[in-house]
């Protein structure tokens, strides 16, 4: 199929994408089209204007300093995967674009567009999830930061009003030498995770837990933040059995269910590939003996 008819816009700075939006009805913001013109096609998605950011040098760009980084919305996947500075502040990030569809899908798509499009097994909504990271968004009223946390408020919907831009991704940088590990099952390479484990780890002097971060995609109609289970490992010392501990609890849930797999079989992956996250955090840790695969 094909897409029904719109008119297209090229907004060259913030605001007058901006303006559009509060403008005209029934718009759409593209950024790489990677899922928005798959959706139209078939039409699952039909605006009739279409407001391309793709050319607004605002929303480009990785900006590292004094301790937080700043994503523009419309940097691609692939900058974000061979960039030196990010992969050293946030090396969970790069762990996570491996999985991300192909070649050709990370030169076209945009950290912007797959937090703004909210699929519940995406990995990069979930890497921001486990980051705390804060989403930047703009409307004629100005801009507000909203918490990852808050930001998709359901099945493949977010806090972006339909006048308002998705502008950047702000988080706070963790400690260096942390640990971190990017897990998930998908059918085939490429294809959007059946679940989905993230993990960022930080040990104290005595190796016990200081920080620790657990977030899961597939499971529901968001990326879930594992609280239960960061509780469980805060404070105490990371042996295997804790280890085990963390993963069940963290797979204490009620995952969706669909023709990918059932309830049980998501729970399952939860806690297997929770328990394998958390052996590669710990393995990247710089003193640990046990080495990260």
């Amino acid at each position: 199929m094909k897409p029904a008819p719109f008119l297209y816009h090229r907004p060259s700075s913030i605001a007058e994408a901006v303006e559009i939006l509060a403008t005209l009805e029934n718009a759409k913001v593209i950024a790489s089209g990677q899922s928005l013109m798959a959706m139209m096609n078939f039409r699952y998605a039909m605006p009739d204007h279409l407001i391309d950011i793709a050319r607004i040098p605002e929303l480009r760009g990785i900006l590292i300093e004094d301790g937080r980084l700043h994503i523009g919305a419309m940097t691609r996947q692939r900058e974000l995967e061979f960039s030196a500075g990010l992969i050293e502040a946030a090396p969970l990030f790069g762990a996570a674009l491996r999985h991300v569809g192909h070649r050709q899908t990370r030169n076209r798509g945009t950290i912007g567009g797959s937090l703004a499009h909210a699929d519940p097994a995406a990995e990069l909504p979930t890497v921001c999830l486990a980051y705390d990271a804060e989403i930047e968004i703009v409307g004629q009223e100005g801009s507000r930061l909203v918490p990852m946390r808050d930001f998709v408020s359901g099945f493949m919907s977010t806090a972006v009003g339909y006048d308002e831009l998705l502008a950047s991704v702000r988080c706070a940088r963790w400690p260096s030498g942390h640990g971190y590990s990017f897990q998930e099952y998908a059918r085939r390479h490429g294809d959007f995770a059946v679940v989905g484990a993230a993990v960022l780890l930080s040990l104290a002097p005595d190796r016990s837990v200081e920080r620790v971060a657990i977030a899961l995609c597939g499971v529901g109609e968001r990326p879930l933040r594992r609280g239960e289970a960061e509780a469980a490992l805060h404070g105490r010392q990371l042996d295997e059995r804790m280890i085990r501990q963390a993963a069940e609890i963290a797979a204490e849930l009620e995952p969706i269910e669909d023709i990918h797999g059932t309830s049980a079989y998501r729970r399952h992956l939860a806690r297997v590939l929770t328990e394998r996250a958390l052996q590669e955090a710990r393995g990247r840790i710089p003193g640990n003996t046990r080495a990260a695969a």
